[in-house]
């Protein structure tokens, strides 16, 4: 049996649009794919508006804390996905690369992030589709993994092709050394 994959979000501060992405995408994989965020600064809570917005359907995430990616962490997904900042991650080969260009939810009120919210809940449906091809069966208007009507400017999809505007190109254990296995890329 083959493992499901594995998806990482990465935003700025890992408190609010990578939060709502991951815990949408644990809920709607119901197990068909492994999923954590991570911020290049994390802060010190995720947003309380943002906890409010995913309790409105249900989902809770008191158990949920920002935190840094690791090497670790950006070599076991398959999918990395940015939410439109640019924010710092190492590239890999063979990694698939995605930034969707989301609002910040912070400073906004609960009103205006529920928009933010569905936006996301629809890309992580399109993405789920993308990863388990079962799941579209019926679908239409879904291909590359983006969402029905959506273009590709708000929506860049990349296989190892770094674009500084997007990420910081760090050496990766280039020498084979152990080292990079765990590094924390909060000094970005």
């Amino acid at each position: 049996m083959t493992q499901p994959p594995e998806v990482l979000f990465v935003c700025a501060h890992n408190a609010g649009r990578s939060q709502m992405a991951a815990a949408l995408l644990a809920h709607h994989a119901e197990g068909t794919a492994r999923v954590t965020s991570a911020g290049s600064t994390p802060a010190e809570e995720i947003n309380p508006q943002v906890r409010a917005a995913m309790s409105g359907l249900g989902i809770d995430l008191s158990g949920e804390f920002p935190r840094r990616p690791t090497t670790d962490a950006v070599q076991a997904a398959e999918v990395v996905i940015t939410m439109g900042r640019g924010d710092a991650c190492p590239v890999f080969p063979g990694k698939r690369y995605l930034d969707w260009e989301l609002p910040d939810p912070s400073s906004r009120a609960l009103d205006e992030i529920r928009p933010i919210r569905e936006e996301i809940s629809q890309r992580v449906m399109a993405l789920l589709a993308d990863l388990d091809p079962t799941r579209s069966a019926g679908r239409s208007g879904s291909s590359g993994g983006h969402c029905p009507g959506q273009t590709v400017s708000r929506s860049r999809s990349f296989q190892y092709r770094a674009r500084t505007s997007f990420f910081r190109i760090l050496p990766v254990g280039l020498r084979g050394s152990s080292s990079t296995t765990s590094t924390d890329f909060g000094h970005l």
